[in-house]
């Protein structure tokens, strides 16, 4: 029998959920409460610094959970760029679900983050770091030198956020799905061009 969640991981989920669909100037304390089913009063006890806090939380967990699936590439048997197509393909598959609503909270929060946004900053720059470093381990193990690596991790975040954003704004996921292919045909020669 699964454990119900606790009111600190339904906050940090509720948050997540605002963050891909609104951002985080998008949603008030009240409606994050209400998605929680918590109590007035319970945000502060589990997040004493309020609603930066919990966005901390949630872009961590985000990043935690980009990191276990990128990491379960890693272990994939088989071509490492097919896992990555699959990978990507998922953001679009989540995002047609969503009715194009549910984009990628950590650059829905970047867009609106100011430098004041400290905390929330510093959190944002460690999740892009644990993606670009998985994405790299990724890239290597598909043939990429580590050299070059970092730097095609770099291209691929860019590019699918990029991307996501204008598929989300489109109301189409077919910029996504052009991006993903020129990035991975990209990054196919490249290889190839190592092997060479």
């Amino acid at each position: 029998m699964t454990e119900a969640p606790s009111t600190r991981e339904r906050l940090i989920a509720a948050m997540t959920d605002a963050l891909q669909r609104r951002g985080l100037h998008g949603v008030g304390l009240t409606e994050l409460l209400q998605a929680a089913q918590a109590p007035k009063g319970v945000l502060y006890h589990h997040f004493p610094g309020g609603k930066t806090e919990l966005a901390v939380a949630a872009i961590d967990q985000v990043a935690a959970g980009i990191d276990a699936s990128l990491q379960r590439l890693l272990q994939r048997p088989g071509d490492p760029l097919d896992a990555l197509r699959q990978w990507l393909g998922r953001a679009a598959q989540q995002l047609q679900r969503s009715g194009f609503e549910r984009g990628c909270p950590l650059a829905a929060v970047a867009l609106e983050s100011t430098p004041e946004d400290e905390a929330i900053r510093q959190a944002l720059a460690r999740a892009f770091t644990i993606l670009r470093q998985r994405l790299a381990q990724v890239l290597v193990q598909a043939g990429t030198t580590p050299e070059r690596a970092p730097g095609l991790a770099a291209l691929v975040v860019s590019a699918y956020e990029g991307a996501l954003l204008q598929a989300r704004v489109a109301g189409d996921v077919q910029p996504l799905q052009a991006t993903t292919d020129t990035l991975l045909a990209v990054v196919a020669r490249e290889i190839e061009g190592q092997a060479q």
